[in-house]
């Protein structure tokens, strides 16, 4: 992986993400992955290193210490929950449970204040119940995660689920359930956004927002997208922004 990433660098590349199902159980050469996260943001020319996805059910500590201490590795967490219910996570063979998913995030959260947390839900998993759905919306309120990718279960053929039981929620309750999600964390997207009114990012240059040739956009270390007024900058390019405003799915700034 670090002969791939200096080939990367030689190309002008200056920003790498690895990618696995589970990373966390990554093992090579007696190497674990906070190993190889340090040995690719070492690489000369890089500038920032991401990774998803890790599951809760194995969290490492050296991988904590090498994000909070490393200023090329990124203070982001992919951090999928998928549902707030025990059995549900269970029936998901997901190999933890919504208790031990919130003493990681807390224990993240003291090894690195200052982490952006995300995750991926799942709601209407067959024979979830509106109560096993609240206890979902529970959690989200308890964590408040950055962002969430929120989706309704569908059945795919050949999976255990697909085989195992039947798509037992209606439409009409699936979409009850993603819209009451869905607003409550736009809500708290939007909080968590407003914190950083104020606050000077350092951001690596995208290209033209979608809203606007004269608008650009970004990302920064924690992964949030950040729009800024287009000058001379290109993509590829790193520059300071200072955060004048923000809603529940951007920031926006102007050159510090």
């Amino acid at each position: 992986m670090v002969d791939e990433t200096k080939k990367l660098v030689s190309e002008g590349y200056s920003q790498v993400t690895l990618l696995g199902q589970n990373v966390n159980s990554y093992k090579h050469d007696g190497k674990s992955f906070a190993d190889l996260m340090r040995a690719v943001a070492d690489v000369p020319g890089i500038k920032r290193v991401r990774f998803t996805s890790p599951h809760p059910k194995d969290f490492p500590d050296d991988l904590l210490d090498a994000i909070a201490s490393h200023p090329h590795i990124c203070k982001h967490i992919h951090l999928p929950l998928q549902a707030g219910s025990d059995r549900i996570l269970g029936l998901m063979r997901r190999l933890h449970t919504s208790d031990e998913y919130l003493k990681l995030v807390d224990h993240i959260r003291q090894m690195i204040p200052d982490i952006s947390l995300t995750t991926d839900i799942i709601l209407g998993f067959p024979t979830e119940t509106r109560e096993e759905f609240e206890q979902t919306v529970q959690l989200v309120e308890k964590v408040r995660f950055d962002s969430a990718f929120i989706f309704n279960y569908s059945e795919r053929k050949g999976t255990v689920a697909g085989r195992r039981w039947p798509d037992d929620i209606s439409s009409e309750e699936k979409k009850y359930r993603i819209t009451l999600l869905n607003d409550i964390q736009n809500k708290i997207n939007r909080s968590q956004n407003q914190r950083h009114i104020g606050q000077v990012f350092d951001l690596l240059v995208e290209g033209p927002s979608r809203r606007s040739s004269s608008q650009w956009s970004g990302r920064n270390d924690y992964g949030h997208n950040v729009i800024f007024p287009h000058k001379n900058e290109k993509p590829g390019d790193y520059i300071q922004v200072k955060i004048l405003s923000a809603t529940a799915v951007t920031l926006k700034g102007e050159r510090a």
